[in-house]
């Protein structure tokens, strides 16, 4: 089953044409998005999710987001929804027709896709590859837009189709002078003893939503944690590396670069203080 609702919070039919041929978020991939997990009709963390919608739009200059009308047009689509307990709703903002200057808006609602339940369950198996930066390169060259949640995906898709030749599910970005950054659709979170790690966005990555609700829920459960640089090598000498998104959740990576990576048997744990602590949003009235 599929959902589709326009901006202004009507449903419209998922197989039939939205975008215009000139818009440019087709044209240029400029826009921005985000991805909401959805459990029993409650969207997860829907507030941090708005508030990086509305950042990622301040960086790309486009028009700030009517966060209340984002909210109406959500819970059209998870009314609208009859397809299971989880959803993916997507948020979408393009710069729209090259021609009229209006934005165009509108939200989606999907399935989970099987491979990510099976890498849930199972964990993943990365790869480290440099994103050809330095980690102080974001504050130097704004314009290269790093840390905002753009359509431009392209490079992360290539980089997923990269890491499957090399046998692999997943990708670990890295900096040239060593730093781990994130993964193309995910936060890497780094346990060693009673710490959780994760990098800092000033390298260029996307502020974390699931992974500051897991910090929270960790902090609550007596865990330490801090946002900090983490080095590539320290991956290895880990008690767990996971991989942190909205739809996946909490992924262990059980393999990386062909080397096996301990399981310190914490992966349900984590994920059961995810479902506890996110927080579902009520209706919007």
């Amino acid at each position: 089953m599929r959902v589709l609702a326009l901006f202004d919070g009507t449903l419209a039919d998922p197989d039939a044409p939205l975008l215009r041929a000139d818009d440019l978020g087709v044209l240029r991939g400029d826009g921005i998005f985000e991805t909401i997990m959805v459990i029993d009709g409650a969207p997860l963390e829907l507030e941090p999710h708005l508030a990086r919608l509305a950042r990622s739009a301040a960086m790309l200059d486009l028009p700030a987001p009517d966060l209340d009308a984002w909210r109406r047009c959500a819970h059209t689509v998870i009314d609208a929804w009859r397809g299971g307990p989880e959803m993916v709703l997507k948020l979408v903002l393009t710069r729209g027709p090259e021609s009229t200057g209006e934005v165009t808006g509108f939200a989606a609602g999907s399935p989970v896709p099987e491979s990510l339940l099976t890498q849930r369950r199972d964990g993943i198996a990365a790869v480290t590859l440099t994103r050809g930066i330095t980690s102080d390169v974001p504050g130097q060259a704004p314009w290269l837009l790093l840390g905002a949640k753009t359509l431009s995906y392209a490079v992360n898709m290539a980089a997923l189709r990269h890491a499957a030749q090399r046998g692999a599910d997943d990708v670990v970005f890295t900096a040239t002078n060593g730093a781990v950054l994130e993964g193309p659709t995910s936060t890497v979170v780094v346990a060693q003893g009673s710490t959780l790690r994760t990098p800092p966005v000033e390298n260029g990555i996307l502020p974390g939503t699931t992974q500051g609700a897991l910090f929270r829920a960790a902090a609550v459960a007596g865990w330490q944690t801090r946002v900090e640089p983490i080095a590539t090598a320290e991956l290895a000498r880990a008690d767990g590396v996971w991989l942190v998104s909205s739809v996946r959740l909490v992924a262990r990576v059980h393999t990386l670069d062909g080397r096996e990576l301990p399981d310190p048997g914490l992966t349900g744990e984590f994920e059961g203080m995810l479902r506890e602590a996110v927080r579902p949003v009520t209706r919007f009235s």
